[in-house]
């Protein structure tokens, strides 16, 4: 979008009042795609914090539900409808928490999605994460050193993901298998 497009779009009273009501019915329905459209479309028009702040608290809660609701069924998450959306706000909750240096937290959001995501590609990079958190990495350090930018996600699905690094990360599990058995036996309790 250009400057002036996006001007438009924050000023136009029928786009407002439409993210408006479309963020009021996607909480009361619980509509999780539908809150990340209204999100995104607050954040790429730089809009009011508070209004983005309750659409993410509401992904979140609705998230969290749904997660707890997989975890205790002992079924699995795909990358597919609201798989994608509950997975997106897991993990970009764990980011902002180790981004926070809540290393704990992180791991425990870490810990749980790599167990409850029926995709390889993500749980491998989930586990990548979780042995960052362990060996206490800053997460710009290591996004600076380890993350392979120049590469376009393999998929779309894994946009919201880091899932591309400068190492092989079956090398990488490998190595640092000890420390992924480690955390997996001291956070195997969240899944009960």
């Amino acid at each position: 979008m250009t400057n002036e497009e996006l001007h438009e779009a924050r000023t136009n009273p029928e786009f407002l009042n439409y993210l408006e009501k479309t963020k009021d019915d996607a909480i009361e329905s619980k509509n999780i795609s539908a809150l990340y459209e209204v999100l995104d479309s607050l954040l790429i028009l730089d809009l009011d914090e508070e209004k983005i702040n309750t659409v993410y608290e509401n992904i979140l809660k609705i998230s969290f539900e749904n997660v707890e609701d997989i975890v205790n069924s002992g079924k699995k998450i795909t990358l597919e409808s609201d798989g994608l959306y509950y997975t997106r706000a897991f993990y970009e909750h764990a980011i902002e928490k180790w981004s926070y240096n809540d290393l704990k937290g992180a791991k425990e959001l870490f810990f749980v999605l790599s167990n409850i995501i029926e995709d390889e590609l993500l749980c491998n990079a989930l586990n990548v994460h979780l042995i960052a958190c362990s060996k206490d990495f800053d997460l710009d350090k290591f996004y600076e050193e380890n993350v392979n930018n120049s590469t376009t996600a393999v998929d779309e699905k894994y946009g919201y993901f880091i899932v591309s690094f400068n190492f092989k990360t079956k090398e990488f599990l490998e190595e640092n298998s000890a420390i992924l058995e480690t955390e997996y036996e001291n956070l195997k309790y969240l899944l009960d």
